[in-house]
């Protein structure tokens, strides 16, 4: 565990600059009130907004009650989203971004990377499949979620087709909190067992504390929480793409990034 402060830097690094989340302005918000969104590029749960770009976008949708609503937007909108919060219960925003490239230019970067996700064996493959240690690059995807109260913020969070998804089986507006809150982490249709699942949290008073979790057998984790306090949780699968995409992109490399954030009422 290791303490942040806002006013750490935003690097411009493969490392540094990775995470992407959705940050609802508030995430309590009364039925019909206006329910604001930014989409988040940056490092540590600190990070520069990103406009309403569709063709970025891959799906944008909100899930109440197991029903999709497409999330719409204007081109170049900042914050992305501002949008009626017309559904009452729990709203499931969830995005999936078109997919992307990083380029490494040195070795080292690559391994602070795999070493902060906790890919074992990754650089022995890398090596294994004559690879260079240098001037490579990655493919990437973002499968990105967050959980909002609309009114009383009743319901359940749900698997919505992600390839790679956080699911939470705890709702925070709803459920008693003493015990934790559970998640249940997926790649494609099985859990993702005991890999690394990462966690920020965000006081009211600023402060921001990251916490390395590990998925048990059944891809299950439980994350202590607080009162009042934010939260954004973030898992990465590495994987060889696939030929026609490796192909189109030129990487060697491929991650995909679950992540999702929330909030316990104070």
């Amino acid at each position: 565990m290791r303490r942040l402060t806002l006013a750490l830097a935003l690097l411009a690094s493969p490392v540094s600059a990775h995470e992407f989340w959705l940050q609802p302005v508030d995430y309590t918000v009364e039925p019909d009130a206006t329910l604001i969104v930014r989409i988040v590029n940056g490092s540590d749960y600190t990070g520069q907004s990103l406009p309403f770009l569709p063709q970025r976008i891959a799906r944008f949708d909100d899930y109440v009650n197991g029903t999709p609503t497409p999330v719409e937007g204007r081109t170049g909108d900042l914050p992305a989203v501002t949008m009626q919060a017309t559904q009452p219960g729990l709203n499931v925003l969830a995005y999936q971004a078109q997919n992307a490239t990083v380029d490494y230019k040195d070795w080292d970067t690559f391994v602070r990377f795999t070493e902060h996700k906790d890919f074992p064996g990754i650089l022995d493959k890398h090596r294994a499949r004559g690879f260079p240690e240098e001037a490579f690059r990655e493919v990437y995807s973002r499968y990105s979620k967050a959980l909002v109260a609309v009114g009383d913020g009743a319901g359940q969070d749900q698997r919505t087709g992600l390839e790679t998804e956080i699911v939470a089986l705890t709702n925070p507006y709803t459920d008693d909190m003493t015990d934790g809150m559970k998640f249940q982490l997926w790649y494609g249709d099985s859990p993702r067992a005991n890999v690394r699942f990462e966690v920020y949290d965000y006081s009211p008073a600023g402060e921001i504390t990251q916490t390395f979790l590990t998925t048990d057998d059944q891809g299950m984790v439980t994350v202590p929480v607080k009162p009042g306090y934010m939260y954004m949780a973030d898992a990465v699968v590495i994987r060889e793409p696939e030929a026609a995409l490796a192909e189109e992109t030129g990487a060697l490399w491929e991650t995909l990034w679950a992540n999702m954030t929330w909030a316990v009422p104070g």
